[in-house]
């Protein structure tokens, strides 16, 4: 075969799914039966879970970068961008590159694992003065803040100054939000004895969440556990709560309490990304409605998992369950779907996805931790094993399970530093800042523009 007559496969994403995905296809491809190609703004895979202990100091933020290009054998052409459309008629994606230039990309066959974006309501000042904590820049960029309020409540002589920049509010009870309020409750726990100025009775962290418990997936014991390390520690946990509305300088909750804090970070869920939006397809509360193949029906070559999909969950007994949207699922659908990829390419019936979950992990900083791992329930010591020992061998490289591994024994040997990086010291970073949501296409915009470009090519 030559360059043109080989098949071309898209892959959109380099999250878990999309690199589990371009992995399996290298090994399983030779280079002569088809391209593939990856679209994403970054060549890396970014293992999320371990965001929070970047923002908190603990990792360092490229030891959860993995490049994309360490591995010799790498073959993929990677087109450094984000797609904003596909027309599944002309099997066409719309890419807008890192330079903001628009440029088509055929393909033969699609796989779509962009992935999801954080997950906001219709709250006065949410997103002007939210910080999230979906990336690696905003992890980074958390970190810088949260140090700077100490930095400038110890310079202030004004005592309501002070106070706000001492309080501290995360809402969303989930993993992110629980991992990211102990992580960073330890940070500034640490930090303020190196401000023998400050009152450490000063410092609070408020974690609330609309939900009536917190981590409902661990179950009842596990989630009490987990609050009451969290009280233990000085946070307070307000459920059946949410904001209200957020300024510059405070925050409104729900229940009508208003607390005079610099610093909202929102981890109150997330959904699919705004691609899939331009697709015109079905959708199951905003995930692409996918076959238990993972394909889409009536479009042939068109895949979808992960985050953006609603994948059936073939596992489970109860009608219409979904696998939900965890790395767990991501890293063994994207393996999957590279499978039945090839398995359409050369003519062969398609497998269905089925997978048990294995347990729950959550990393409270320090020597608290919940693990449920196989339906068995580990609190303290046991689970924090348990916990970074799951992260640590779901790491793809040596060389990352390397970086992280070497920085929690020096973090657990030297302790914090509070060094502020600086790097984007007067720049935006709130959420609207980072999101990107109105970079993508409609639909009827993406059939308009895949027209336009074919008629010029005439």
């Amino acid at each position: 075969m030559n360059t043109v007559t080989r098949p071309r496969i898209l892959v959109v994403g380099a999250g878990f799914a999309g690199v589990e995905c371009v992995r399996r296809l290298e090994r399983k491809l030779s280079p002569d039966e088809a391209d593939v190609t990856l679209v994403t703004p970054f060549a890396y895979q970014l293992y999320l879970p371990l965001l929070p202990q970047v923002a908190s100091g603990v990792l360092t933020p490229q030891s959860i970068a993995v490049s994309l290009r360490r591995s010799k054998k790498y073959r993929t052409r990677i087109i450094p961008g984000g797609a904003i459309g596909v027309d599944l008629k002309s099997k066409v994606c719309v890419i807008r590159t890192i330079t903001d230039r628009i440029i088509d990309e055929p393909y033969d066959y699609i796989v779509l694992a962009p992935g999801s974006i954080t997950r906001t309501f219709d709250i006065p000042g949410l997103t002007d003065h939210a910080f999230g904590m979906k990336t690696l820049a905003e992890a980074a960029y958390v970190r810088d803040h949260v140090i700077s309020q100490l930095d400038l409540a110890d310079a202030s002589q004004d005592p309501a100054e002070r106070a706000s920049r001492l309080q501290f509010v995360v809402v969303g009870g989930g993993y992110a939000g629980t991992e990211t309020a102990a992580c960073l409750q330890r940070l500034t726990h640490a930090a303020v004895k190196r401000y023998p100025r400050l009152d450490p009775g000063l410092i609070k962290w408020h974690l609330i969440d609309i939900a009536p418990k917190l981590m409902p997936e661990l179950g009842d014991k596990l989630g009490s556990s987990a609050q009451e390390i969290l009280r233990r520690r000085g946070i307070e946990v307000s459920l059946g709560t949410s904001i209200a509305k957020a300024g510059p300088e405070e925050v409104t909750f729900t229940d009508g309490r208003v607390i005079p804090t610099r610093t909202l970070i929102w981890t109150a869920g997330v959904v699919a990304s705004p691609l899939i939006a331009t697709l015109g397809a079905e959708t199951v509360r905003g995930r692409l409605a996918v076959t238990a193949s993972m394909n889409l029906s009536g479009h042939d070559g068109v895949f979808a998992l992960g985050d953006a999909a609603a994948v059936p969950d073939e596992a489970k007994v109860e009608d219409g369950a979904v696998c939900p949207p965890t790395a767990q699922h991501a890293m063994r659908q994207g393996k999957h779907v590279a499978d039945n990829v090839i398995a359409a390419l050369r003519d062969q019936p398609l497998r269905p996805y089925v997978h048990k979950d294995l347990g729950l992990v959550v990393d409270l900083g320090g020597k608290d931790a919940v693990s449920k791992p196989l339906g068995i329930e580990l609190r303290g010591v046991p689970a924090q094993a348990v916990a970074r020992g799951y992260h640590w061998q779901a790491l793809r490289t040596g060389v990352a399970k390397t970086r992280v591994m070497t920085n929690w024994v020096l973090n657990a040997l030297a302790g914090d530093d509070f060094v502020r990086t600086g790097f984007q010291a007067r720049k935006p970073a709130k959420l609207k800042d980072f999101e990107y949501t109105d970079s993508y296409l409609k639909p009827e915009q993406v059939r308009a523009h895949v027209d336009g470009s074919a008629r010029q090519e005439l």
